[in-house]
């Protein structure tokens, strides 16, 4: 006979809330430190010496209303000539990057225009949208982590007889993919409304026309697709396809 103090406790759900707060700490501090401590160790980074761009990036930051540690360059070209622009970083660890390659291929007011759309990502608050949906997500799929690791037919259902939080974890890691690929058009959409918003954003700030133009080249250069197979694109990009933030850009 079992009594109440040796009947088996039910299975708990979900990870515990300490590890749970640990892995969300140490991804926002990883943010934080990437830009100062880690990046540099991959890449080198030079202030912007171009006194006329500098000086047109600097009134584009005003406007805006964003601050920065500071304007650099990235090597970017010694591993690959895809060109970009970026901020990355958190409070004053902010900073704005250019690729070398970047500005190698575009003029000033093409180049402010990148910008301008990186800038609406900030202003829109698409970083921290991505990071709550991310850590909202990752919360799930460790709750459900933790309740699959106690449930027999979970291996058994996948062919292996070996049970615990290792085998779980392998298992879980090869089929989770499966079960995500129907909502990869949810998630492409939500990444192609931010961008969308960004593109509107720079196109108040610049002139669309330059930002059209940056895109062209930007298309052209790294050899991207300019008209993917709707069902494909819906599936795979997270940017819209460049004939429609054309048209978009063009209307504004």
């Amino acid at each position: 006979m079992i009594t109440r103090s040796e009947a088996p406790s039910p299975a708990r759900l979900g990870p515990h809330p300490l590890w749970t707060r640990a892995f969300h700490g140490f991804n926002l501090l990883v943010l934080l430190v990437y830009p100062s401590f880690i990046a540099p160790l991959f890449n080198k980074f030079s202030p912007l010496t171009d006194a006329a761009l500098k000086s047109r990036i600097e009134a584009l930051l005003a406007r805006c209303g964003f601050r920065s540690s500071g304007l650099f360059v990235m090597d970017g070209s010694r591993r690959s000539a895809h060109g970009n622009a970026y901020f990355t970083g958190f409070g004053a660890a902010k900073r704005i990057v250019f690729f070398d390659t970047l500005l190698a291929k575009l003029d000033g007011p093409e180049i402010e225009a990148v910008l301008a759309h990186e800038l609406g990502h900030y202003r829109h608050h698409h970083v921290w949208k991505r990071i709550a949906v991310l850590a909202a997500a990752s919360l799930g799929f460790l709750a459900l982590l933790g309740y699959l690791v106690q449930q027999p037919w979970f291996y058994q259902g996948l062919g292996m007889s070996a049970q615990g939080t290792a085998p779980a974890l392998v298992l879980f890691a090869l089929v989770l993919p499966v079960f995500l690929f129907p909502l990869s058009p949810l998630m492409s959409q939500f990444s192609r409304r931010h961008e969308f918003e960004a593109d509107a954003y720079a196109a108040r700030q610049t002139r669309a026309a330059d930002l059209v133009s940056a895109l062209v080249k930007l298309y052209r250069d790294n050899a991207a697709t300019l008209t993917p197979d709707p069902l494909y694109s819906s599936f795979y990009d997270s940017h819209p396809p460049a004939a429609v933030r054309v048209a978009r850009l063009q209307s504004a």
